[in-house]
């Protein structure tokens, strides 16, 4: 099946590119358009699609406002930042709302795509800057301000921390021999006890301990 895809982007010029590139790709199908939050936000939950596309600087409503509303209500729907902004608030702000994924405006087409898959089998795609951003603020973060997940069973936060490590549900999945639809189960768990709605949430929040033991491949949580 295609991967579904929404855009959210008031520049005319930019949209007709990212559309382009989405509708003429194999895959992908390019499902809804939209030019600010309030339109989005409207009927983006009768839409669902499985990736939304969201700049940043829109007219009036930014797009990390447009994901924190939509994020609670699409909880499968994987948000993605396409924006010129690359300073630590914007990025932050943008992971912590419920984005995935944060890409600068000047990513190539099939880097925009393979993004795309990423995030939808359950990435964390980056710009590379950005990336090493993100590194740079989990290295410098006092681990005394980091929040140990205790009510988590040991399966949990091994999945935690490989989520952690970027890697993608299909990945976390054969690496622990279990289906995806198991890990999509631990998941949903975990949001619930943590009290978050994404992936870069739950990671930004609760960053595993680098000492926290491994459950061995195939043992039960």
């Amino acid at each position: 099946m295609s991967i579904t895809v929404s855009i959210v982007e008031d520049s005319p010029d930019v949209r007709a590119i990212i559309a382009g590139w989405v509708g003429s790709a194999s895959g992908f199908e390019l499902v809804s358009e939209y030019t600010n939050v309030e339109s989005a936000v409207s009927d983006l939950p009768r839409q669902r699609p499985n990736v939304v596309l969201v700049d940043i600087n829109l007219s009036g409503q930014s797009g990390i406002t447009c994901v924190r509303q939509l994020k609670p209500l699409m909880p499968e729907t994987q948000f993605m930042m396409v924006t010129v902004f690359e300073d630590s608030d914007h990025i932050f702000d943008a992971l912590t709302a419920g984005a995935s994924g944060y890409l600068l405006k000047q990513v190539p087409r099939e880097e925009l795509l393979e993004a795309i898959r990423q995030v939808h089998e359950g990435g964390a795609p980056m710009s590379s800057y950005i990336a090493r951003k993100v590194v740079h603020w989990f290295q410098a973060k006092p681990q005394e301000s980091r929040k140990e997940p205790e009510n988590l069973s040991t399966r949990e936060r091994e999945i935690l921390r490989l989520l952690a490590r970027g890697h993608a549900y299909k990945e976390i999945a054969d690496e622990l021999h279990v289906s995806i639809g198991t890990i999509n189960t631990h998941i949903r768990r975990i949001y619930k006890k943590l009290q978050v709605s994404s992936r870069s949430e739950a990671v930004s929040l609760f960053a595993p301990f680098p000492t926290e033991p491994v459950a061995p491949p195939g043992a039960q949580a």
